[in-house]
């Protein structure tokens, strides 16, 4: 699993990708750090001020989840900008890694937490993007897509898909998206049985 908007626009940030530990998970429990995250990995460095107003909350809430990302690791301040009080701030890493699967005790305790949070992150990310949609050029409406299949399968049918559709995302990453007229795009990718289908086995009393 990767949060939102694994692309960054820092070349920096770029040459690495982060495998996220207890105490990084911790950190992105929380939907709006993640929005956060992303929009430094979109748009590449950016103040408390600048990102409040990206995405409708106030300064002092921004400061604050950028201190806890900080304190994280998952950022860091930009060199040789802002003056006084005004900091910049960068993405430390292209994007971050979870695999459920791998993780155990803690570890899988704390990613139930980011999992949600990057559920809740999405989720808000869709509802923007539609509120946008008015003002979306007509190259780009002639191609979005808000997409949804109800299909049939096991977890296992699951994880094959989400594997090869990772195969594909990796191909289009490689190229490096140096195309003209080129911008981030948020490719989201979302396999959860219907609520309410999945349940563990009920317990003989």
């Amino acid at each position: 699993m990767t949060d939102p908007s694994a692309a960054s626009a820092d070349a920096d940030s770029s040459a690495r990708d982060i495998e996220l530990d207890t105490a990084a998970l911790r950190v992105l429990a929380h939907p709006l750090r993640l929005n956060v995250l992303s929009l430094l990995r979109e748009r590449g460095p950016s103040t408390a001020g600048r990102i409040a107003g990206e995405l409708g909350i106030n300064p002092g809430a921004a400061s604050y989840h950028l201190r806890r990302l900080a304190a994280g690791g998952l950022i860091v301040e930009e060199p040789g900008r802002g003056t006084g009080r005004e900091r910049w701030w960068r993405s430390a890493h292209r994007q971050s890694v979870h695999d459920p699967a791998a993780a155990s005790g803690a570890e899988r305790e704390a990613g139930l937490g980011y999992t949600h949070a990057v559920a809740l992150a999405a989720a808000d990310r869709l509802r923007r993007s539609a509120q946008e949609l008015p003002r979306i050029p007509g190259e780009w409406l002639d191609v979005i897509t808000y997409s949804d299949f109800l299909l049939r399968l096991t977890p296992a049918d699951v994880h094959r898909i989400r594997a090869e559709i990772f195969e594909v995302i990796e191909r289009y990453r490689a190229d490096g998206g140096e195309s003209e007229g080129a911008v981030p795009v948020a490719l989201q990718l979302q396999a959860f049985p219907v609520p309410g289908t999945a349940r563990p086995p009920a317990r003989d009393e």
